[in-house]
């Protein structure tokens, strides 16, 4: 490309590719919100995050990769300033505030380390759609709207731009994905396996993402108190969904 180096031309080819992606979705808004939105939502965040990686990879293996990944925080941090630059500040930002506390410099690298957990949120979001749906069948499980978890609504935030913009699309989607996949795991985990645990401190500590361990079996009890226990909330009247959680709307 216009005689550059392979690598070079990696990375200007996929910033041009994310740019043109950039514009097509800001189109594909305009004429409809289904792109803020599960399962619409989840091509736009590919097309963002990983499937880069993989044209790198097609165009120069594993320096292609390397690439791809330049060219994704070049093109970050160029949408954010020209977004910046664009819509204006109305006052202070969370960037701002962040940079006073921490510094410019390593504010924006702690940012950037979290990055990498876009591998494991893909990952689970696809589990999501490709595992969940055949063990909910098999088991008779709760299934779900996931445009009602997995969307993006923080752009409508008054005074949101550039970076706290693009950081805050980050955490919307991720917490959807995270938030729905423990749901789903809450219907695995209380289905098949309701005996609490040896340890006070991890019961305490899972209580959290798991409300119901209070009501599972005891942990020094026998099988029978299991099987019974399974069998005081599990009657086949009704979706085999998760200890003392009222049954969500299904898909």
């Amino acid at each position: 490309m216009f005689g550059l180096p392979p690598f070079l031309s990696c990375v200007a080819f996929i910033f041009c590719s994310l740019t043109v992606t950039a514009i097509i979705t800001r189109l594909s808004y305009a004429v409809t919100e289904k792109v803020t939105q599960a399962p619409v939502l989840d091509l736009f965040v590919s097309l963002f995050t990983w499937l880069p990686w993989v044209a790198g990879a097609w165009v120069l293996g594993w320096l292609g990769v390397l690439a791809s990944i330049v060219a994704q925080i070049l093109f970050l941090h160029a949408f954010c300033l020209l977004d910046r630059a664009l819509r204006g500040k109305k006052g202070r930002t969370l960037t701002d505030a962040q940079s006073r506390l921490l510094g410019p410099v390593r504010n924006q690298f702690a940012l950037l380390m979290t990055t990498p957990a876009v591998l494991a949120f893909a990952l689970v979001r696809i589990i999501e759609i490709l595992t969940y749906p055949s063990v909910a069948w098999l088991a008779k499980m709760p299934t779900y709207k996931s445009s009602e978890w997995i969307n993006l609504s923080r752009h409508k935030y008054d005074g949101l731009i550039g970076y706290d913009l693009v950081w805050c699309w980050y955490c919307d989607w991720m917490t959807g994905v995270w938030a729905l996949g423990s749901e789903m795991l809450r219907n695995i985990e209380s289905f098949w396996c309701p005996i609490r645990f040896r340890s006070p401190i991890k019961n305490q500590n899972v209580s959290t993402d798991f409300p119901d361990v209070k009501t599972w079996a005891p942990a020094d009890g026998t099988m029978e108190d299991a099987v019974r226990a399974f069998e005081e909330h599990y009657d086949g009247t009704q979706p085999n969904r998760w200890w003392g959680h009222p049954d969500r709307k299904s898909e």
